[in-house]
């Protein structure tokens, strides 16, 4: 069939207008000016032959005409809206979008992606890193893991990874010194601070991790870094002791650029958690993807026990 269909541009303005009672409310929903809606209003009109609006000294009211076409059109713009993303969701299906914490997707994440992509190829993988709440609707996201204490209502939640602090170094550094065997031993040598530590409440630092076992530390924070994943590469390069969480280091320690410099570790007050809307999670793809990495998350904890 051949469809005589007005301009879809000017169809959607007017409705817009209609809606809103004005060009100008219009104007801001659509993203563009009040003359743009009125040049639109008045290019529909013209080709249904028939005013939709009775322009006033002080704006516009709808004519008789104007509130039958808008009640006709609103039904007709809601299925299209409903196909269209039914349609556009199914092309998305293999997409699972991702976001953690920077420090977590490159010293954890991603070392394990290439064994995702050997169980499941058909999963189209985005790994955005961010440091701030995840906004799952406006983000297009489908899995959020993120460090907090909980709840999280309205969202599926799973804890995924503790943290569990180590002090780490070089392989060299640990080499030339022979004589560092408790904590207080640390206080002779230069630590390296993670600037989130300083953004987070009751995260576990220098003072803190030292005072777990019995030592006193005042001292200034530097050199300090932006990101976990730096301190770690400094305290790699040999800069100096690091304090990080187990699924920060365990690719290193595995092998072997950085080593643990004392035995002792300390829990911190928050926990990862897997973060997804059901909506979401009733997908294949975002399901295949939450198993994978709770499966991932639990061989880690075996390897850091």
């Amino acid at each position: 069939m051949n469809y005589r269909l007005p301009p879809l541009p000017a169809v959607r303005a007017f409705e817009a207008a209609a809606r809103h009672g004005g060009f100008q409310n219009a104007a801001q929903e659509l993203h563009v000016s009040a003359g743009a809606v009125a040049h639109h209003v008045k290019q529909l009109e013209t080709w249904l032959g028939v005013s939709l609006f009775q322009r006033l000294p002080r704006g516009v009211t709808l004519t008789p005409a104007g509130r039958q076409y808008a009640q006709a059109l609103r039904p007709l713009l809601e299925g299209l809206a409903d196909a269209s993303e039914a349609v556009r969701r199914r092309s998305d299906e293999r997409v699972v979008t991702v976001t953690s914490v920077p420090s977590l997707v490159a010293r954890w994440l991603m070392p394990r992606l290439g064994r995702l992509r050997e169980l499941h190829p058909e999963i189209d993988m985005r790994v955005l890193a961010s440091l701030h709440p995840a906004d799952f609707a406006r983000e297009g996201i489908d899995v959020a893991i993120r460090l907090g204490p909980g709840p999280y209502p309205g969202l599926q939640a799973d804890v995924l990874l503790e943290e569990w602090f180590s002090a780490v170094c070089s392989p060299a550094f640990k080499a030339a010194a022979p004589d560092l065997r408790a904590p207080a031993d640390l206080l002779r040598y230069p630590l390296l601070h993670d600037e989130v530590e300083m953004r987070i409440p009751e995260e576990i630092n220098w003072s803190r991790w030292l005072h777990a076992f019995g030592v006193s530390y005042s001292g200034a924070a530097r050199p300090s870094f932006s990101h976990t994943y730096l301190t770690l590469e400094a305290a790699a390069s040999g800069q100096g002791v690091a304090i990080a969480a187990e699924a920060f280091i365990e690719e290193d320690l595995r092998s072997g650029r950085l080593v643990r410099l004392l035995p002792q570790r300390v829990l911190g007050p928050y926990r990862f958690h897997l973060l997804r809307t059901a909506e979401a999670e009733a997908r294949p793809a975002v399901k295949a993807f939450c198993d994978w990495v709770k499966a991932e998350a639990l061989a880690s904890l075996r390897i850091g026990a």
